[in-house]
């Protein structure tokens, strides 16, 4: 085991054969592209699948990925709290591809390109703040409070480094994993 809180991208590329890698991103996102043999456990899910986690992580080192690095540390020092080591690649999925490695797509359905969770937030909170200034003009003056609590509710994520509107985005059915999708992740984890 190893006592790396994180590995860089050219490392683990080095190590890609040696390591389980949990991709714990969306469903969507993963679809849009992730590291090759990477597993996806979304990190709503993760608790759920700690015995399997531990399983692989008793077989060898367990690599945690999302897109910037910041969900994977979420998931690796909620492992950490549970006993089970782990690392997260320092800068996710885009330090990998920035990097020139390749990112690999599943075949069949879910290859249609997925949306990162930030880009959805974007387009969520930007559709928002659009609609209540184009109510208030239109209809009514109070609409405009959509969009002032929209842009607070920004001004907070940031402060806290959190983000409500991802978390109920994450629930959306095309960022969750199908049940069958999970308990095939979940499977072959045990499996090894």
């Amino acid at each position: 085991m190893t006592s790396h809180l994180t590995l860089g991208t050219d490392q683990a590329h080095a190590r890609l054969h040696d390591l389980t890698v949990i991709d714990v991103r969306t469903r969507g996102e993963y679809a849009s592209g992730h590291l090759p043999g990477a597993l996806n456990i979304p990190l709503d899910q993760v608790r759920r699948a700690l015995p399997e986690i531990r399983h692989a992580a008793r077989r060898g080192e367990v690599l945690l990925v999302c897109a910037s690095g910041a969900r994977s540390e979420s998931a690796r020092t909620l492992l950490a709290e549970h006993g089970i080591p782990s690392t997260a690649l320092s800068g996710g999925t885009r330090a990998w591809a920035a990097d020139g490695h390749a990112l690999q797509r599943p075949a069949g359905r879910d290859t249609r390109a997925g949306w990162s969770m930030e880009r959805q937030v974007r387009f969520t909170a930007g559709t928002a703040v659009l609609l209540g200034l184009l109510l208030g003009l239109l209809v009514h003056p109070a609409f405009q409070l959509l969009s002032a609590g929209i842009a607070g509710g920004l001004v907070l994520s940031a402060l806290t480094d959190t983000c409500g509107m991802a978390v109920v985005l994450a629930r959306l059915p095309h960022n969750r994993p199908r049940p069958a999708d999970l308990a095939a992740t979940l499977a072959a984890l045990r499996r090894g």
